[in-house]
């Protein structure tokens, strides 16, 4: 059974979020739950809902420590479902408790952060990497920017939250780059007729700065709790 706990307030341009809570094989678990209307385009690294695409709900889902499911992309369908999204939407997941989410803004951009720093490493490694998933640590970010994206800003978008990510960990004390299943979702809203279509959303750019600073608070406040 799903319950739902009072809608968050955004900031002008983002998503409401709604946190909920459920309770699976005995345990008290959360997920936060994104609803987009049909003006939103989305990127994502997540297992259900990646690549690029219009999306109509973001899932940010709590799940055990010892998860051994190999269906997360159906497991997290179902979940969405349960809670009342429907059509094409984006699931992630992590063994963080969701309920100590971060959130920063800043000029519009709202980044929401959960921190599983458990196991956690440098992304250039010696070590064989593995076909099989690795267990759900997991730092989720997820980007919400009120203004239209090209596909090429989207992928620039994912790169600087990435950059600020690490920038935020290593401020925060963290000898690492962020952990083996870290996923990242960038939320931009669809162009509307006559609307600029921005195509940079670099550091250095208006909106990829917005975004940079706003990841970097939100990861560092979530990776110091």
């Amino acid at each position: 059974m799903t319950s739902a706990l009072p809608t968050s307030r955004s900031v002008p341009g983002s998503l409401p979020v709604r946190q909920l809570v459920r309770v699976e094989d005995g345990e008290r678990l959360h997920s936060l739950l994104w609803h987009a209307d049909a003006g939103w385009r989305m990127i994502s690294s997540a297992v259900l809902g990646g690549g690029i695409g219009e999306r109509s709900w973001i899932l940010n889902a709590q799940v055990p420590h010892g998860y051994r499911r190999t269906d997360p992309d159906r497991h997290l369908a179902d979940l969405a479902r349960a809670a009342g999204a429907h059509g094409a939407g984006v699931g992630l997941m992590t063994a963080a408790d969701v309920s100590r989410h971060a959130r920063a803004h800043d000029g519009g951009v709202e980044a929401s952060v959960t921190a599983g720093l458990t196991v956690r490493g440098w992304a250039a490694s010696p070590a064989d990497g593995s076909s099989r998933p690795a267990a759900p640590g997991t730092i989720n970010t997820v980007v919400t920017v009120p203004v239209a994206l090209s596909d090429a800003a989207l992928v620039n978008a994912v790169a600087t939250a990435t950059e600020a990510k690490v920038q935020a960990l290593l401020a925060a004390g963290y000898d690492c780059s962020g952990t083996p299943t870290d996923a990242v979702c960038i939320a931009a809203r669809s162009p509307r007729p006559g609307e600029e279509v921005h195509a940079f959303a670099g550091p250095r750019s208006v909106w990829g700065a917005r975004l940079a600073r706003a990841v970097h608070h939100a990861v560092h406040s979530a990776a110091s709790q």
